[in-house]
């Protein structure tokens, strides 16, 4: 399967706080907020939706496509996606700009607050997808995640015009569309990816309601945080996947990119949507146990026996007989 994700490609800078934040806001004086935190550590990654989802695809053994637009900064990391599996020959190099920063700061209940500096990202807007279709062949699935959002409605438009199948996961960016462009952004997917706090925000966005939303995609998957996650159709009934247990917590920046790496491993290898998000729930708990969302490794026969404890001997057969 040619799987082609576009979205953001960023460095991150990641900061533990070693506190609450919720000990910081006064509760009557919240319209006024002006905190600084003294942090312990700060440690840079490479990171954004886009790269982390394929390093991921990668990790089990499939190869992907990155599209997005990047700084000149961007040769580093670029031969380190190679090194893994990742063709990035369609990556826009900007002449002018920076590839994106994402600074984020975790406090001691894994919440977190984030600025994100688009940079070179605002350039993805100017990739089309038909040449990249051309130079790999054709595209089977196209990941349209956070990117720019003019870039995620071009994607998905191009999509729908050129038949490519597409997954919608627009992430953060939900909150910084408007109604009509998030109706626009979700109509006809093969898939759309939301949490459970975007999956109440679309729905007030866009005025739909549950139902028209699922008239309007192939499935609606939902990550529930440690709880797992959830798909729903009109054609098949409901399902939950709970994750494997966690050995410890790490950085969970990128964790819900690992699961859709997982994900779309599983759907490349035809093995059914419920075992397809066992298996990116196994690589999402994989990465929460690493600090940072590209620094963790899949080693095949632990990976297995993870996956056999959580989802049984006969679920893990059939991912080891397709797993690389």
């Amino acid at each position: 399967m040619r799987i082609a994700v576009t979205g953001s490609i960023a460095t991150d800078h990641l900061m533990t706080y070693p506190g609450r934040f919720t000990e910081q806001l006064v509760a009557d004086r919240l319209e006024q907020v002006s905190l600084s935190f003294l942090v312990d550590e700060l440690v840079l990654r490479r990171g954004g939706v886009a790269p982390n989802i394929t390093f991921g695809l990668g990790q089990l053994g499939v190869g992907s496509i990155l599209v997005g637009a990047v700084g000149r900064d961007f040769d580093d990391y670029r031969s380190w996606l190679e090194r893994h599996g990742v063709d990035t020959a369609s990556v826009h190099v900007s002449e002018t700009k920076h590839t994106a920063r994402f600074l984020c700061t975790t406090d001691t209940d894994f919440n977190q607050i984030a600025s994100f500096y688009a940079g070179a990202m605002a350039e993805a807007r100017d990739i089309e997808l038909k040449p990249v279709a051309d130079r790999v062949g054709g595209l089977d699935l196209v990941v349209v995640s956070a990117n720019d959002p003019d870039a995620m409605l071009r994607h998905t438009q191009e999509c729908r015009d050129r038949g490519y199948r597409f997954i919608a996961d627009p992430g953060q960016q939900l909150a910084r569309m408007d109604g009509a462009g998030i109706r626009e952004l979700v109509e006809g997917a093969e898939y759309l990816f939301t949490n459970e706090y975007e999956h109440g925000l679309l729905l007030q966005s866009t005025g739909w309601t549950h139902d028209e939303v699922l008239d309007r995609v192939g499935s609606w998957v939902t990550t529930l945080g440690p709880k797992g996650v959830q798909v729903e159709s009109n054609s098949q009934p409901t399902a939950e996947v709970v994750p494997p247990k966690e050995k410890q917590k790490g950085d969970p920046t990128g964790v819900g990119d690992a699961l859709r790496a997982g994900f779309l491993a599983g759907l490349s290898h035809d093995l059914g949507v419920e075992r397809s998000l066992q298996l990116g729930c196994t690589l999402a708990t994989v990465s929460l146990e690493a600090d940072g969302p590209q620094e963790y490794q899949v080693e095949r026969d632990s990976f297995l026996a993870r996956f056999a404890e959580a989802y049984g001997d006969a679920a893990a057969g059939e991912v080891g007989a397709k797993l690389r």
